[in-house]
């Protein structure tokens, strides 16, 4: 424990440990003044700009490293010095791998909203992820899936991370649920394009429309449905935690598939919507047998 950082995790591990300890005798074991174990990082109004910028530079240069990272920050507008830059650059765990893996590029304007169109409920669901940071500044992740043709939000789930058996949860569950649509629309991201994805939606006949690289308007439901989240609750609302933020977003969730009128769906609320259409949607209903937790479940497609 060599950094101020650490030493004031140690003086509140100790102290939630043992409550019998007081922080003053916990800052002596530790050797860490108490005026630094009560300091509170004041995050400066211009983080969360530089921290958005910080992300797409990282993901359109994989492997730039920091220094590289941060002469494009400056080159952007912002005002910052190296130190500053390889701080955040820590904050949300950035790094260049050693050992790169070839990947092949998946999706073309073909997957795009223009040229398939969603005909029916259940026909084309739409996921994406969106992040935001709770109160301390901490990094929360959003999983959101959208039919498009009853513009319903499906799920919408939180986390500080997601990999590929994390969305494999969802979408298990939201199959079971709701059935299985014919496609489901996403980008180029590598919790959608990994091989355990894509052999689940295999196996349940479900097929992918992956959309052009760096062409989110290509995949323009879900885009427009998180502009919405957005400006609703995520610039609205201050999450105090992960908790907290899991039950608002379950909340508005609520209000926005059964209180708020879309102006697409003639002011009425999506699940009016779903309930006036004449068809059947389009689903699946999973065999009763198939309760594997390493398998997936083998699925029927039922069509329209």
């Amino acid at each position: 424990m060599v950094s101020p950082t650490r030493r004031r995790e140690a003086v509140t591990h100790l102290h939630d440990s043992f409550p019998q300890v007081s922080e003053r005798r916990a800052c002596k074991v530790v050797g860490q003044p108490r005026s630094t174990a009560r300091y509170k990082q004041a995050i400066k109004d211009d983080e969360p700009a530089i921290l958005k910028r910080m992300h797409a530079l990282v993901r359109t240069h994989p492997r730039f490293g920091y220094r590289r990272i941060h002469a494009l920050l400056r080159r952007s507008g912002f005002k910052l010095n190296r130190k500053r830059t390889y701080r955040l650059w820590k904050q949300e765990g950035f790094k260049v791998p050693q050992k790169q893996v070839k990947k092949r590029r998946l999706g073309n304007s073909e997957g795009g909203i223009v040229r398939q169109r969603s005909e029916a409920m259940s026909d084309v669901w739409a996921w994406d992820f969106i992040h935001d940071r709770d109160e301390c500044g901490r990094a929360i992740k959003w999983l959101s899936i959208v039919d498009e043709h009853t513009r319903e939000c499906l799920a919408l789930e939180g986390g500080r991370s997601f990999k590929s058996v994390d969305v494999l949860d969802v979408l298990r569950e939201l199959f079971v649920v709701r059935g299985v649509p014919k496609h489901i629309r996403s980008d180029n991201g590598p919790e959608f394009i990994a091989q355990a994805i894509r052999d689940f939606l295999g196996s349940a006949s479900v097929q992918t429309l992956y959309i052009a690289p760096a062409s989110p308007w290509e995949n323009g439901y879900a885009e427009s449905f998180h502009s919405r989240l957005r400006d609703e609750l995520l610039d609205a609302e201050l999450f105090a935690d992960l908790a907290e933020a899991c039950s608002l977003a379950e909340q508005w969730k609520n209000d926005y598939n059964h209180h708020r009128p879309h102006s697409s769906l003639g002011y009425m609320t999506p699940v009016e919507y779903a309930a006036s259409l004449r068809h059947p949607p389009v689903g699946a209903t999973p065999l009763p047998t198939a309760a594997s937790a390493n398998q997936p479940p083998t699925l029927i497609n039922t069509g329209t």
